[in-house]
């Protein structure tokens, strides 16, 4: 059994929803990433998403293309993220953590390479933003032959067809975009979001995650009643990047800790 399919069937026995916080590997330092990455599962985060930097994001708002540039201006690649994960699982060897970028880094390494290279790290999701299942067949066949679950974004706008497709090649979970646009973009709209669950539920038996757009704890708590597991990625990055770095892993453990909290109330 997968880290993420324990993960999801722990929550599920006890009745609780997954909060998974999104971080920028890199950002604000390199240093930082690890004992970020600690602080969240401190807070109560099931699951880490770690953003691989990358120069031209297509799906990234202007607060996670910030974390991108100051992660590259320390000239962090896919090499390094790699390692960190390998330096976080030397004291945590149960926290589930999705890698979440582009193709080009990793066509650049290789599939075969990268997915054996993400098995030996501890890496146990990918989710590439320009990746879709139409055209991933190759690419994700290597993450599954090193037991690694390709993770696939759904928006509102997504038919049913394809809903099907990606229920047949995710593993994992499968990540509900729940704006139209880019990542901290616009306002939730819970009306919409829960009219297209269950939609989702028709094809997909995995857990759904749902994102873009939960900004605070009320957010939060609201969206867990109509899904499987929050994410949070521009409010936590927005800490980050209003944080001195003495005061960064503190505030944003006291962020996330927020976030547990309102998705625990009943």
């Amino acid at each position: 059994m997968s880290r993420i399919q324990a993960a999801f069937e722990k929550l599920k026995l006890h009745k609780r929803k997954a909060l998974i916080p999104f971080i920028t590997a890199g950002d604000p330092n390199p240093q930082l990433t690890v004992p970020l990455m600690h602080g969240l599962v401190e807070a109560g985060a099931d699951v880490i998403e770690l953003g691989v930097p990358f120069s031209d994001p297509m799906a990234d708002g202007p607060t996670i293309q910030r974390a991108s540039e100051r992660a590259l201006k320390h000239h962090v690649g896919l090499r390094d993220v790699l390692g960190m994960v390998e330096q976080f699982r030397s004291k945590d060897v149960t926290t589930p953590v999705v890698l979440m970028g582009y193709g080009n880094p990793i066509e650049a390494m290789g599939w075969e390479h990268f997915a054996k290279r993400c098995e030996e790290a501890g890496v146990d999701g990918v989710l590439t933003v320009d990746f879709p299942p139409e055209e991933s067949h190759e690419a994700f066949g290597h993450l599954q032959r090193h037991d690694i679950d390709p993770i696939f974004l759904l928006a509102p706008t997504t038919n049913d067809e394809r809903i099907e497709r990606v229920a047949k090649q995710a593993r994992g979970y499968v990540y509900y975009v729940s704006l139209k646009g880019v990542t901290g973009a616009g306002n939730l709209d819970l009306g919409d979001i829960e009219k297209k669950i269950p939609q989702l539920r028709k094809h997909i038996g995995l857990p759904i995650g749902v994102g873009f757009g939960i900004r605070d704890a009320a957010a939060a708590h609201a969206v867990s009643r109509l899904c499987d597991g929050v994410v949070v990625g521009s409010r936590i990055v927005q800490e980050i990047e209003d944080s001195n770095e003495q005061q960064v892993v503190a505030n944003v453990t006291r962020l996330v800790k927020e976030l547990r909290l309102a998705i625990d109330q009943d």
